[in-house]
């Protein structure tokens, strides 16, 4: 057979594997984005592909916006859209660069006074936004928003002026942590995971940990989940794994559960797959397109925590 100089097409799944099912429901339900995201991911994609989806959610200000976060509806940037943009370049390999350099520009125009990052720019007024979200007109400093991209930029080796301040509010917001809420834990381990100094990460995660088993922030039986109050303002049924913040064996939080504990919860994660394919949204439903833009996202990053934890080969 001659050489037609193409490149040969990615191997699919099996048949009526759960990575399988997961394909058929992001090439159904899934924006171009997660679409690439999902085939450079399992299906030996391009990042170029990536990026070029990407790009359509990138304002001349160097950040992100048009719903890529799809909580945050409008054209305009906000932290948690380019937050999200320097999750997918980091997943791909691309989080360096002019690009990233812009994106730090954009950050420093949009930092509080102590250089770190609202969760919501009052830009977003006029713009549809979930009601947990809340525009206000002076934000303040939140480690939600600023903890990961913190990470990301540490991570990525990347160095900018605007890092210094928003690595001391980090610090300073984690360590003094006394009563927190998932999603915030989240995004601290988001940041301890990728700061150079890692034996202050270290003793910080493992207060981190103490606090989030003291005041039963995870559900460490999914078969008992009435023992684990859901946290305030959360959606009912809102609850968090072991996986939620482990979500790969590299992370400090996984120090945190003991094998049998992580076992359950991976169990509960890959049992979470639906019909379709999919893998539900448990936060709040505020409105239906945010909902169906938000389950690839979901499933995305359920196959990609199954995968790092040994669960499957994809």
């Amino acid at each position: 057979m001659a050489d037609t100089g193409a490149s040969p097409l990615p191997a699919a799944p099996p048949a009526r594997s759960p990575l399988f099912s997961a394909e058929q429901f992001v090439w159904l339900t899934a924006r171009v984005l997660e679409q690439r995201l999902f085939a450079y991911h399992f299906l030996r994609g391009a990042p170029d592909a990536v990026e070029a989806a990407l790009d359509a959610y990138r304002n001349e200000d160097g950040g992100y916006g048009h719903a890529l976060e799809p909580d945050l509806r409008g054209p305009v940037s906000q932290p948690l859209h380019t937050a999200h943009a320097l999750r997918v370049l980091d997943a791909v390999g691309r989080c360096g660069g002019q690009r990233v350099e812009r994106v730090c520009r954009y950050l420093t125009s949009v930092s509080t006074a102590d250089g770190a990052l609202p969760a919501v720019h009052p830009s977003q007024r006029g713009y549809p936004a979930a009601p947990f979200v809340p525009v206000v007109d002076d934000p303040p400093s939140d480690l939600l928003a600023t903890g990961p991209v913190v990470g990301l930029l540490h991570r990525n080796e990347v160095w900018h002026a605007w890092l210094f301040r928003a690595t001391d509010f980090c610090w300073q917001a984690v360590e003094n942590l006394e009563k927190s809420h998932p999603y915030e834990v989240q995004a601290a381990v988001a940041f301890l995971d990728c700061v150079p100094d890692r034996p202050r990460a270290q003793a910080a995660a493992d207060r981190l940990g103490r606090l989030v088993r003291e005041q039963r922030l995870v559900a460490l039986d999914p078969e008992r989940l009435d023992a684990c109050p859901v946290a305030p303002g959360y959606a009912p049924g809102e609850h968090h794994f072991p996986h939620d913040f482990a979500k790969s064996p590299a992370s400090l939080a996984r120090a945190w559960f003991t094998d049998e504990e992580m076992a359950r919860s991976l169990d509960h994660l890959a049992a979470e797959q639906q019909p379709d394919g999919g893998w539900p949204v448990r936060r709040h439903r505020w409105a239906p397109v945010p909902a169906l833009e938000a389950r690839p996202m979901v499933t995305i990053e359920a196959l990609r925590t199954l995968r790092a934890y040994g669960r499957f080969v994809g």
